[in-house]
């Protein structure tokens, strides 16, 4: 058999064996889960969560504040840690060209939150002069924990670290993409520069 007759022979057996085989192996392969971007839940921003204001007369958009730090509280009005709302109110004030503090009334720890929607606004109203947003009141953790928690807990939604809310006042500081930024304990103050040294 001439050398021209075996490399035509060995070019068929290629194309009718080989070349089949490959071509089904590439078909078969598996994508790698999660390669597509949107289905990823740590690619979620912030800005994607809507919830009710604290009198229900409006709807909090967090994408309406897209270009600003937002700082996110769970506050109480009988709590060791109620006099914040004095360093909350003067942070929103002092910075609210770049900053919106949102307060998310919580009676998970020790019943520190047992008014009512109406009661709420005017201790903090009348109290600290508070003017920044105030959601509904919500549970922070547990089987009823609100998803905008479940996402600023969780590092598999947001991308950062777990956290537990430990108790009333914890902060989370997210950028101005809706990224978690930081998380402060109840401990430190609206005013500190472990905050302000961040916005």
């Amino acid at each position: 058999m001439s050398k021209n007759m075996k490399k035509i022979k060995s070019t068929f057996y290629f194309l009718g064996t080989v070349l089949p085989m490959l071509i089904s192996s590439c078909g078969n392969r598996k994508t790698p889960a999660n390669t597509d971007a949107s289905a990823t839940a740590t690619n979620q921003s912030f800005h994607s969560f809507s919830i009710p204001s604290l009198t229900g007369d409006s709807t909090i958009s967090m994408a309406d504040f897209n270009g600003k730090k937002i700082l996110v509280v769970n506050v109480a009005s009988k709590c060791g840690f109620t006099y914040q709302y004095e360093g909350l109110e003067k942070l929103h004030e002092q910075y609210k060209d770049k900053l919106v503090v949102i307060g998310f009334p919580c009676n998970q720890f020790l019943g520190q939150e047992p008014g009512s929607a109406e009661k709420i606004e005017e201790f903090c109203r009348l109290t600290y002069g508070v003017s920044f947003p105030m959601t509904q009141k919500i549970d922070v953790m547990g089987k009823n924990q609100h998803p905008i928690y479940s996402w600023l807990t969780s590092k598999n939604n947001n991308g950062k670290a777990d956290y537990k809310v430990s108790w009333n006042f914890n902060k989370f500081l997210l950028d101005e993409e809706g990224n978690l930024l930081a998380y402060f304990g109840s401990k430190t103050k609206p005013l500190s520069t472990d905050i302000t040294s961040l916005l």
